[in-house]
């Protein structure tokens, strides 16, 4: 059974968003199309507090996109981004979401963040899909959404120490850097993943 995972394809991280992610609103037709060709499709939403822990706004001497140590771990901090209630925070406006049997809310915990759309970054705890996922069971997960680089990359590194087949499908992704998206696609085709392009799942 195959499963569409789509990650936060939300007004924030799209083109004139407090996060923005270049040409994000571009995955949002193709998006739409391949829901059909899917078991089930699910999506993430990044859904924060406002005194999140990795809003640069929080830290008074630090500025958005500067490193600190936070707890022993390495923390980016962020614009102030996917506030819970939010414009920002929903779902563009264009995407299809009526396929949706299910969306995850994470980064909800203030002190910790959570890129992955299965686990906080601590891998303290999990937000449910994976269980959801194989209950339905699922076995093979198709990744897209934003941003490739981050929550897409940690979505499916925790997807296949979950012990699911991954890919990634690339035109339904678009990362804040391209060169670090380049460098983690090496990363994951050595894991096993797979990358294509939605056109091998869409009929002509």
């Amino acid at each position: 059974m195959k499963s569409l995972v789509i990650l936060d394809v939300q007004n924030d991280f799209m083109p004139g968003g407090s996060l923005e992610v270049p040409d994000g609103d571009l995955v949002v037709p193709v998006i739409n199309r391949l829901q059909e060709y899917f078991d089930l499709v699910v999506a993430t939403q990044d859904w924060h507090p406002q005194n999140h822990v990795s809003f640069a706004s929080n830290h008074p001497d630090e500025r958005p996109y500067n490193k600190i140590d936070l707890d022993g771990i390495d923390q980016v901090l962020w614009p102030d981004h996917c506030v819970q209630g939010t414009v920002g925070a929903m779902f563009h406006p264009d995407l299809e979401t009526n396929r949706f049997s299910a969306i995850f809310r994470k980064g909800m915990n203030p002190y910790v963040d959570s890129y992955s759309g299965l686990y906080d970054n601590r891998h303290q705890v999990s937000t449910g899909l994976a269980g959801y996922l194989k209950d339905k069971g699922v076995t093979e997960l198709y990744f897209c959404g934003l941003a490739g680089d981050i929550c897409v990359y940690h979505t499916i590194i925790d997807a296949i120490k979950e012990g699911f087949s991954s890919t990634l499908i690339e035109d339904a992704s678009r990362p804040l850097s391209n060169e670090t998206f380049a460098f983690i696609k090496k990363e994951l085709i050595k894991k096993g993943v797979r990358i294509i392009n939605s056109d091998e799942i869409i009929p002509l």
